[in-house]
């Protein structure tokens, strides 16, 4: 019998205002925390985490900017700056790249992490994985993580301030947990318990977002939590974090090795991982040559999530650009998961059809 190895972050603590727990959180792993994120993650929250270890017997000694890639070379640097510090708490804060780097930071250094999305563009903050990329942007592997976060809050205050296309982002990559899952797994026979697991997860995930994700957006307009984005932030971190844990990241597919290959276009690459995933996901439902109907229904999904859903709304690509995507995508590792062989034929078909659609839909 084949061993399972599932690994949960130890908290999730969700809801408006959680951030003001981070003192007793941080008190019950460790006394010297550094912070490790992006630009403006940093300077969101350093201060408030500051003015929140007050009273703790938690002090703040430095905080850091993870470098701009999840990349082997941040990811080192920040470890000698975390033993340099002797800081025995890592609170990494930001999106899905400042996370992944500040997780394997903490799995190098032995040092627990306390994970504070300052956006819900993924669910990363979740999971133990780090997506690695190339110190000039493009992917480079994924690389499981032997521990996943000793806590992680989700403050939906803070969520709900950030732009929308963050949020936006955070929609397109968790639809794709059942669009992709249900992809790969449609063609297994099957299902054990945890597979299944992972797919009630993922449907899970796509309830929740049909049901509230264009809610969501407009609390986000607003600039205000509400009901439905806390459904919706359960949706993005807890619901797609397990269907990823519970598959141990195995249920990416063709939406996902679309992503790989926009990271290879100047142009594209910073674009938004779960933005490039969500006009993926309408690919794949082209590549599996579902009906007009299905495609329909998730066209109009997507737009009311803000997910783009043409190539125009992300770049105005060449055609040499365009055709380094497709043969990127064609060779990422998540299209082989894919339960035919895709040539570039019917990648290019895939984006012609999709746009063709929202044409005749009128979305823009």
């Amino acid at each position: 019998m084949q061993a399972q190895n599932i690994i949960f972050p130890a908290q999730i603590l969700r809801g408006p205002g959680v951030l003001s727990q981070i003192g007793h959180i941080c008190s019950l792993l460790g006394q010297r925390a550094i912070v490790i994120g992006g630009h403006q993650a940093l300077a969101a929250v350093v201060d408030k985490i500051n003015h929140y270890l007050e009273g703790s017997a938690v002090t703040l000694v430095g905080s850091e900017w993870f470098g701009g890639e999840t990349s082997e070379g941040n990811i080192l640097r920040l470890a000698k700056r975390v033993e340099a510090l002797s800081a025995d708490i890592i609170i990494s804060v930001g999106g899905g790249k400042s996370l992944d780097t500040g997780k394997a930071v903490g799995v190098i250094t032995h040092v627990p992490v306390v994970a504070v999305p300052t956006i819900a563009a993924t669910c990363a903050a979740v999971t133990p994985l780090t997506v690695r990329y190339f110190d000039d942007g493009h992917f480079r592997d994924l690389y499981p993580l032997p521990q996943a976060p000793a806590s992680v809050i989700i403050d939906s205050e803070l969520l709900a301030k950030a732009p929308l296309r963050w949020l936006a982002a955070g929609l397109g990559d968790t639809l794709a947990k059942w669009y992709e899952f249900r992809a790969i797994s449609s063609h297994q026979g099957e299902l054990t318990g945890v597979a299944r697991s992972s797919s009630a997860n993922s449907r899970i995930c796509y309830d929740l977002i049909a049901t509230y994700g264009g809610a969501a957006c407009d609390a986000v307009r607003a600039g205000k939590t509400s009901a439905e984005l806390d459904q919706v932030l359960d949706a993005i971190f807890m619901f797609a974090g397990l269907t990823s844990l519970m598959s141990s990241g195995a249920h990416a597919a063709a939406a996902h090795a679309i992503y790989e290959g926009f990271t290879v276009c100047d142009k594209t690459r910073e674009f938004g991982h779960g933005l490039l995933v969500g006009l993926g996901n309408l690919c794949l439902l082209a590549l599996e040559n579902r009906s007009d109907e299905e495609l329909r229904e998730a066209l109009l999904l997507s737009h009311a999530c803000a997910v783009p859903l043409r190539l125009s709304e992300i770049a105005s690509l060449t055609a040499e650009e365009l055709e380094a995507i497709v043969q990127a995508s064609l060779h990422a590792p998540d299209m082989h998961n894919m339960p035919h062989t895709v040539t570039a034929e019917s990648l290019y078909a895939a984006f012609a059809r999709v746009e063709s659609m929202a044409d005749v839909l009128n979305l823009f």
